[in-house]
């Protein structure tokens, strides 16, 4: 049976390029941190590499911090923003954020509420899942100097919609408050320049863009103080302390550089396919409906509910199909409950269970968009017990 993969917001498959850069230096001796020739060696491959993320992502070689992935680097933002800008002045408790971000966020943020004192406060999103940014300021100005930082994403996950981040960092600029945005989804898939998005630390990891597992980083500004999570050989300007992963940094420096030279073209080609897919399903089940912003949204990301069906059922049919999908999150995979982000976005509980989360990547191809289309209607059918259009 053919295989089909439409599940490219939880990895996707590595780059021929960071395939070639991992390989080129697993056979390697050296670590970055000697000073023999084999660790200059192994430390020329690590810089290179990080010149390369940042001519890609419009920061400086040294704002790049290197970190085993999106998560390590969310937590470092957070945690270590809230720690140094709390320390610095007591009454900054507060944690601005959206109802919509990622666990990897979201949970951060708990913990700190739960141990340091932290007061966090999600900001509601419109019912495509964005955020006003006239809300964020409101909540600023009822009491800027209580802020401790903000994070909002860069894209959503699950829906695909693109907030308004370099909006709401100008509003947070004006008060001194640093903001953090977590742009895993968005590197490589819509414009994301770190200098001129005004944010102060920007998080991308590897496997969301073509290159490897346990690989990512954060972009922060030099000015920005941040408190580290692990203590130990004081890598990464002390701010992430371990052994560099040299093959592994060598390959993200490939995925990122050729995932957004070829932005432009890939989103081309995604959009279409993903305007395919929407309508051949449409066609097939009539009042299945495309969730998130329908302006502001990522190119390959096809998010849709279809009424009286469970989400894991058709998930598990089109699986038997050979088909590839998600009802949201990989991380939150395996637990039976509706989606935070669709109930942020004011859905009922069983909507927001019959939903399913088709997304392209730089392998798809319009067969495993007809693939989809040609095996919905049915799976929808044996779920619902009921004829639907064909």
């Amino acid at each position: 049976m053919d295989q089909h993969y439409l599940d490219h917001a939880a990895t996707t498959p590595m780059r021929a390029v960071a395939i070639e850069a991992m390989t080129e230096h697993l056979g390697s001796v050296g670590n970055a941190g000697s000073s023999h020739a084999a660790g200059r060696q192994a430390r020329r491959v690590v810089e290179e590499s990080r010149e390369r993320i940042a001519a890609a992502l419009g920061c400086r070689p040294g704002e790049v911090v290197l970190t085993s992935g999106g998560t390590e680097a969310d937590n470092l933002a957070v945690k270590g923003l809230f720690w140094s800008r709390h320390a610095e002045d007591p009454r900054r408790v507060r944690i601005l954020s959206t109802t919509v971000e990622h666990h990897a966020v979201l949970d951060p943020m708990q913990w700190l509420a739960a141990q340091a004192g932290a007061k966090v406060e999600l900001l509601d999103v419109d019912r495509h899942g964005r955020l006003d940014p006239e809300t964020f300021r409101a909540a600023v100005e009822r009491d800027p100097d209580s802020v401790a930082l903000a994070s909002v994403m860069w894209a959503n996950n699950e829906v695909g919609t693109v907030q308004p981040v370099a909006e709401v960092a100008g509003i947070a600029a004006e008060h001194g408050i640093p903001v953090h945005t977590d742009a895993v989804q968005a590197v490589g898939a819509v414009p994301v320049d770190f200098a001129a998005s005004g944010v102060h630390a920007l998080t991308f990891t590897g496997h969301k863009l073509g290159g490897p597992f346990g690989v990512g980083g954060l972009v922060t500004r030099r000015e920005a103080q941040l408190t580290p999570l692990a203590h130990g050989g004081g890598q990464e300007r002390g701010l992430r302390s371990g052994t560099l992963d040299v093959p592994g940094v060598a390959a993200l420096a490939a995925a990122v550089a050729e995932a957004v030279e070829g932005r432009e073209e890939h989103a081309r080609r995604l959009g279409a396919l993903r305007d395919a897919l929407v309508d051949g399903i449409r066609a097939r089940v009539p009042d299945a409906t495309l969730n998130g912003d329908p302006e502001h949204r990522l190119p390959g990301n096809a998010h849709l509910t279809f009424p009286g069906c469970e989400g894991d059922s058709l998930l598990m049919l089109l699986d038997a199909a050979g088909i590839a999908c998600s009802t949201g999150s990989a991380c939150s995979a395996g637990v039976p409950q509706a989606s935070h982000v669709l109930l942020a976005m004011g859905y009922d509980d069983e909507p927001a269970r019959s939903s399913l989360r088709f997304s392209l990547g730089h392998t798809s191809t319009r067969a495993d968009v007809d693939a989809v289309v040609a095996a919905i209607g049915s799976a929808v059918e044996r779920v619902r017990g009921t004829r639907v259009a064909r």
